[in-house]
Protein backbone atom coordinates (compact mmCIF):
# COMPACT_ATOMS: atom_id res chain seq x y z
CA UNK A 1 0.00 0.00 0.00
CA UNK A 2 1.45 3.78 -1.11
CA UNK A 3 2.94 5.66 2.17
CA UNK A 4 1.31 8.47 0.60
CA UNK A 5 -2.17 7.09 0.82
CA UNK A 6 -1.61 5.23 4.14
CA UNK A 7 -0.57 8.60 5.70
CA UNK A 8 -4.56 9.24 5.70
CA UNK A 9 -5.77 5.72 7.09
CA UNK A 10 -7.02 4.98 10.83
CA UNK A 11 -6.85 1.88 12.70
CA UNK A 12 -10.17 0.73 13.54
CA UNK A 13 -11.16 -2.53 15.17
CA UNK A 14 -12.72 -5.43 13.05
CA UNK A 15 -14.70 -3.44 10.40
CA UNK A 16 -13.49 -3.29 6.60
CA UNK A 17 -13.66 -0.19 4.65
CA UNK A 18 -17.21 0.15 2.39
CA UNK A 19 -16.16 0.71 -1.52
CA UNK A 20 -18.15 4.05 -1.38
CA UNK A 21 -15.03 4.76 1.62
CA UNK A 22 -12.83 3.53 -0.84
CA UNK A 23 -13.88 5.82 -3.79
CA UNK A 24 -13.71 9.18 -2.06
CA UNK A 25 -9.46 8.48 -2.45
CA UNK A 26 -10.12 8.76 -5.96
CA UNK A 27 -10.19 6.57 -8.95
CA UNK A 28 -7.49 4.18 -9.08
CA UNK A 29 -7.37 3.39 -5.20
CA UNK A 30 -9.48 0.49 -5.69
CA UNK A 31 -7.42 -1.03 -8.63
CA UNK A 32 -4.29 -0.10 -6.11
CA UNK A 33 -5.78 -1.80 -2.97
CA UNK A 34 -7.02 -4.84 -4.41
CA UNK A 35 -10.38 -5.78 -4.85
CA UNK A 36 -13.62 -3.55 -3.46
CA UNK A 37 -14.73 -3.39 0.02
CA UNK A 38 -11.53 -4.88 1.33
CA UNK A 39 -8.11 -3.53 2.35
CA UNK A 40 -4.75 -5.48 3.75
CA UNK A 41 -5.25 -6.88 7.48
CA UNK A 42 -3.00 -4.50 9.67
CA UNK A 43 0.12 -6.70 10.17
CA UNK A 44 0.68 -6.02 13.98
CA UNK A 45 -3.08 -6.79 14.71
CA UNK A 46 -4.13 -9.57 12.35
CA UNK A 47 -7.99 -9.10 13.33
CA UNK A 48 -8.18 -5.35 12.50
CA UNK A 49 -8.38 -3.58 9.18
CA UNK A 50 -7.25 -0.15 8.48
CA UNK A 51 -10.52 2.07 7.60
CA UNK A 52 -10.27 5.47 5.36
CA UNK A 53 -10.49 8.46 7.18
CA UNK A 54 -8.26 11.88 8.43
CA UNK A 55 -6.35 10.51 11.33
CA UNK A 56 -2.79 8.67 10.68
CA UNK A 57 -2.40 4.79 10.64
CA UNK A 58 -0.65 3.68 13.86
CA UNK A 59 0.70 0.00 12.18
CA UNK A 60 2.15 2.14 9.09
CA UNK A 61 3.10 5.50 9.84
CA UNK A 62 3.50 6.35 13.23
CA UNK A 63 4.45 10.92 13.82
CA UNK A 64 7.46 9.39 16.11
CA UNK A 65 10.52 6.54 15.65
CA UNK A 66 10.48 4.39 18.88
CA UNK A 67 13.07 2.05 20.04
CA UNK A 68 12.11 -1.38 22.14
CA UNK A 69 14.83 -2.21 24.99
CA UNK A 70 15.38 -5.20 27.00
CA UNK A 71 17.62 -5.53 29.72
CA UNK A 72 18.72 -9.01 30.26
CA UNK A 73 20.94 -11.51 32.65
CA UNK A 74 20.66 -15.43 31.81
CA UNK A 75 16.84 -14.84 30.07
CA UNK A 76 17.17 -17.74 26.92
CA UNK A 77 13.88 -18.83 27.65
CA UNK A 78 12.08 -15.78 27.94
CA UNK A 79 13.95 -13.26 24.97
CA UNK A 80 12.90 -14.89 22.07
CA UNK A 81 9.27 -14.31 22.63
CA UNK A 82 9.52 -10.81 24.29
CA UNK A 83 11.59 -9.69 21.14
CA UNK A 84 9.06 -11.04 18.68
CA UNK A 85 6.33 -9.00 20.82
CA UNK A 86 8.12 -6.10 19.97
CA UNK A 87 9.20 -6.63 16.21
CA UNK A 88 6.91 -3.60 14.98
CA UNK A 89 9.36 -1.53 16.91
CA UNK A 90 12.01 0.51 14.73
CA UNK A 91 14.67 -0.90 16.95
CA UNK A 92 15.31 -3.50 19.15
CA UNK A 93 17.55 -3.02 21.67
CA UNK A 94 19.27 -5.91 24.40
CA UNK A 95 21.43 -4.73 26.97
CA UNK A 96 22.87 -8.30 28.61
CA UNK A 97 25.16 -8.03 31.59
CA UNK A 98 26.97 -10.97 31.60
CA UNK A 99 24.72 -14.36 30.60
CA UNK A 100 26.13 -17.63 30.40
CA UNK A 101 22.95 -19.12 28.65
CA UNK A 102 22.20 -18.30 24.96
CA UNK A 103 20.73 -15.00 25.66
CA UNK A 104 23.05 -12.82 23.50
CA UNK A 105 23.20 -15.44 20.50
CA UNK A 106 19.39 -15.80 20.45
CA UNK A 107 18.83 -11.98 20.61
CA UNK A 108 21.47 -11.50 17.89
CA UNK A 109 19.57 -14.39 15.56
CA UNK A 110 16.33 -12.24 16.55
CA UNK A 111 17.74 -9.15 14.60
CA UNK A 112 18.20 -7.24 17.87
CA UNK A 113 21.14 -4.63 18.66
CA UNK A 114 23.23 -6.71 21.66
CA UNK A 115 25.15 -4.76 23.68
CA UNK A 116 26.88 -5.92 26.92
CA UNK A 117 27.26 -3.55 30.26
CA UNK A 118 28.41 -4.07 33.87
CA UNK A 119 25.35 -4.60 35.94
CA UNK A 120 24.20 -1.10 37.26
CA UNK A 121 21.28 -1.37 39.27
CA UNK A 122 17.41 -1.91 37.87
CA UNK A 123 17.10 1.84 37.45
CA UNK A 124 20.61 2.73 36.19
CA UNK A 125 20.67 -0.31 33.57
CA UNK A 126 17.84 0.68 32.06
CA UNK A 127 18.50 4.81 31.97
CA UNK A 128 22.10 3.64 30.43
CA UNK A 129 20.12 1.67 28.10
CA UNK A 130 17.85 3.88 26.77
CA UNK A 131 20.94 6.18 26.08
CA UNK A 132 22.12 3.96 23.54
CA UNK A 133 19.18 3.54 21.83
CA UNK A 134 18.80 4.99 18.78
CA UNK A 135 15.31 6.57 19.03
CA UNK A 136 14.04 9.23 21.95
CA UNK A 137 11.03 7.34 22.09
CA UNK A 138 11.26 4.07 24.24
CA UNK A 139 9.47 1.26 24.94
CA UNK A 140 11.02 -0.70 28.10
CA UNK A 141 10.37 -4.14 28.61
CA UNK A 142 11.77 -6.68 30.57
CA UNK A 143 12.44 -10.33 29.31
CA UNK A 144 9.58 -11.94 30.78
CA UNK A 145 6.88 -9.79 29.41
CA UNK A 146 4.86 -9.83 26.21
CA UNK A 147 3.45 -6.73 24.01
CA UNK A 148 0.38 -8.06 22.38
CA UNK A 149 -1.06 -7.05 19.10
CA UNK A 150 -3.61 -4.96 21.04
CA UNK A 151 -0.92 -3.34 22.71
CA UNK A 152 1.16 -2.67 19.80
CA UNK A 153 -1.52 -1.34 17.78
CA UNK A 154 -2.31 1.32 21.02
CA UNK A 155 1.54 2.16 21.22
CA UNK A 156 1.53 2.86 17.56
CA UNK A 157 -1.49 5.11 17.51
CA UNK A 158 -0.25 7.04 20.43
CA UNK A 159 3.67 7.42 18.58
CA UNK A 160 1.00 8.83 15.31
CA UNK A 161 0.04 11.89 17.57
CA UNK A 162 1.77 11.97 21.01
CA UNK A 163 1.02 15.89 21.89
CA UNK A 164 2.66 17.33 24.57
CA UNK A 165 2.75 14.01 26.88
CA UNK A 166 6.20 12.33 27.83
CA UNK A 167 4.69 9.16 28.27
CA UNK A 168 2.30 6.58 28.23
CA UNK A 169 0.92 3.91 30.81
CA UNK A 170 -0.32 0.68 30.19
CA UNK A 171 -2.32 -1.70 32.83
CA UNK A 172 -0.07 -5.05 33.17
CA UNK A 173 -2.00 -8.35 33.82
CA UNK A 174 0.12 -11.29 35.62
CA UNK A 175 0.22 -15.01 34.52
CA UNK A 176 0.52 -17.35 37.31
CA UNK A 177 -0.52 -20.67 38.90
CA UNK A 178 -2.28 -21.49 35.45
CA UNK A 179 -4.36 -18.67 34.96
CA UNK A 180 -4.37 -14.57 34.61
CA UNK A 181 -4.65 -12.79 37.42
CA UNK A 182 -6.70 -9.41 37.20
CA UNK A 183 -7.25 -9.15 40.92
CA UNK A 184 -4.85 -8.50 44.33
CA UNK A 185 -2.67 -5.62 44.13
CA UNK A 186 -0.95 -7.19 40.76
CA UNK A 187 -3.90 -5.80 38.58
CA UNK A 188 -3.96 -3.48 36.94
CA UNK A 189 -0.71 -2.24 37.97
CA UNK A 190 -0.15 0.37 35.70
CA UNK A 191 3.52 0.75 33.89
CA UNK A 192 5.05 4.02 32.23
CA UNK A 193 6.57 2.03 29.77
CA UNK A 194 6.23 4.06 26.50
CA UNK A 195 8.03 6.99 27.54
CA UNK A 196 10.04 9.95 25.98
CA UNK A 197 13.65 9.62 26.98
CA UNK A 198 13.85 13.32 26.97
CA UNK A 199 11.48 14.03 29.40
CA UNK A 200 11.48 10.77 31.59
CA UNK A 201 13.67 7.99 33.22
CA UNK A 202 14.19 5.75 35.70
CA UNK A 203 13.63 6.88 39.14
CA UNK A 204 16.44 4.71 40.77
CA UNK A 205 14.75 2.71 43.17
CA UNK A 206 16.57 -0.65 43.82
CA UNK A 207 13.49 -3.06 43.33
CA UNK A 208 9.80 -2.47 42.13
CA UNK A 209 11.35 0.70 40.02
CA UNK A 210 9.66 3.26 37.68
CA UNK A 211 9.76 5.48 35.19
CA UNK A 212 9.13 9.16 36.69
CA UNK A 213 8.01 11.71 33.50
CA UNK A 214 8.44 15.68 33.56
CA UNK A 215 5.10 16.30 31.81
CA UNK A 216 1.73 15.16 31.20
CA UNK A 217 1.58 10.99 30.77
CA UNK A 218 -1.33 9.20 28.58
CA UNK A 219 -3.12 6.00 29.60
CA UNK A 220 -3.73 3.11 27.38
CA UNK A 221 -6.13 0.46 27.71
CA UNK A 222 -4.48 -2.77 26.25
CA UNK A 223 -2.42 -5.23 28.59
CA UNK A 224 1.22 -5.69 28.70
CA UNK A 225 1.45 -9.79 29.92
CA UNK A 226 3.82 -10.58 32.55
CA UNK A 227 4.85 -13.81 32.93
CA UNK A 228 6.75 -13.57 36.36
CA UNK A 229 7.02 -16.66 37.79
CA UNK A 230 7.71 -20.36 36.73
CA UNK A 231 5.91 -21.70 39.76
CA UNK A 232 5.89 -21.01 43.74
CA UNK A 233 9.37 -22.26 44.36
CA UNK A 234 10.23 -19.58 41.90
CA UNK A 235 7.97 -16.66 42.86
CA UNK A 236 9.54 -17.40 46.68
CA UNK A 237 13.04 -17.06 45.29
CA UNK A 238 11.91 -13.90 43.80
CA UNK A 239 10.25 -12.77 47.51
CA UNK A 240 13.53 -13.16 49.11
CA UNK A 241 15.71 -11.05 46.45
CA UNK A 242 13.45 -8.53 46.25
CA UNK A 243 12.64 -7.98 49.79
CA UNK A 244 16.25 -7.66 50.58
CA UNK A 245 16.35 -4.72 47.99
CA UNK A 246 13.52 -3.08 49.27
CA UNK A 247 14.61 -3.24 52.85
CA UNK A 248 17.89 -1.61 51.69
CA UNK A 249 15.77 0.83 49.75
CA UNK A 250 13.63 1.65 53.03
CA UNK A 251 17.19 1.79 54.75
CA UNK A 252 18.67 4.61 52.90
CA UNK A 253 15.39 6.62 52.43
CA UNK A 254 15.73 6.85 56.69
CA UNK A 255 12.80 4.51 57.22
CA UNK A 256 12.67 2.41 60.73
CA UNK A 257 10.59 -0.48 61.59
CA UNK A 258 9.62 -2.62 65.02
CA UNK A 259 6.79 -4.68 66.47
CA UNK A 260 3.93 -2.54 65.47
CA UNK A 261 4.98 -2.60 61.77
CA UNK A 262 5.75 -6.11 62.22
CA UNK A 263 2.29 -7.26 63.62
CA UNK A 264 0.12 -4.88 61.43
CA UNK A 265 1.32 -4.29 57.64
CA UNK A 266 1.27 -8.18 57.11
CA UNK A 267 -2.11 -8.72 57.94
CA UNK A 268 -3.52 -5.20 56.40
CA UNK A 269 -1.86 -6.71 53.46
CA UNK A 270 -3.28 -9.90 53.48
CA UNK A 271 -6.82 -8.26 53.96
CA UNK A 272 -6.04 -5.30 51.58
CA UNK A 273 -5.31 -7.95 48.86
CA UNK A 274 -8.06 -10.60 49.57
CA UNK A 275 -10.80 -8.83 50.16
CA UNK A 276 -10.69 -5.36 48.82
CA UNK A 277 -8.89 -6.36 45.63
CA UNK A 278 -10.94 -9.36 45.57
CA UNK A 279 -8.16 -12.04 45.38
CA UNK A 280 -11.31 -14.21 46.78
CA UNK A 281 -12.72 -13.90 42.88
CA UNK A 282 -9.62 -16.14 41.50
CA UNK A 283 -10.04 -19.16 43.91
CA UNK A 284 -6.72 -20.72 45.37
CA UNK A 285 -4.41 -18.90 43.37
CA UNK A 286 -5.84 -15.66 44.05
CA UNK A 287 -5.49 -17.03 48.41
CA UNK A 288 -2.22 -18.18 47.52
CA UNK A 289 -0.89 -14.64 46.00
CA UNK A 290 -2.62 -12.59 48.38
CA UNK A 291 -1.06 -14.72 51.19
CA UNK A 292 2.80 -14.39 49.59
CA UNK A 293 2.08 -10.48 48.83
CA UNK A 294 1.03 -10.46 52.85
CA UNK A 295 4.26 -12.65 53.33
CA UNK A 296 6.33 -10.00 51.47
CA UNK A 297 5.33 -7.29 53.37
CA UNK A 298 6.28 -9.39 56.72
CA UNK A 299 9.59 -10.49 54.88
CA UNK A 300 10.85 -7.05 53.82
CA UNK A 301 10.05 -5.23 57.79
CA UNK A 302 12.09 -8.40 59.29
CA UNK A 303 14.74 -7.62 56.89
CA UNK A 304 14.91 -4.16 57.44
CA UNK A 305 14.55 -4.93 61.39
CA UNK A 306 17.40 -7.15 60.99
CA UNK A 307 19.65 -4.48 58.96
CA UNK A 308 19.22 -1.91 62.16
CA UNK A 309 20.40 -4.14 64.18
CA UNK A 310 23.34 -4.88 62.32
CA UNK A 311 24.51 -1.50 61.77
CA UNK A 312 23.33 -0.11 64.84
CA UNK A 313 26.53 1.20 66.75
CA UNK A 314 28.07 -0.40 69.38
CA UNK A 315 27.48 0.98 72.95
CA UNK A 316 30.61 1.76 74.88
CA UNK A 317 32.37 -0.17 77.35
Amino acid sequence: MPQTLLARIAFIPDRTPTSEAVRQWGSGAVGQWGSEGSLPHCPIAPLHHCLISFAPCPCYSPAVSVSAIVITLNEAANIQACLESVAWADERLVVDCGSSDDTVAIATRCGARVLTHAWLGYSAQKNWAAGEAAHDWIVSVDADERVTPELAAEMRAALAAPGDRAGFRVPRVTFHLGRWIRCTDWYPDYQLRLYDRRRARWNGRKVHESVSADGPVGRLTSELQHFAYRDIAHHVDTINRYTTLAALHMREQGRRTGIVELLLHPPAAFLRNYVLRRGFSAGLPGLIISTMNSYYVFLKFAKLAAIQNTIAPVPER
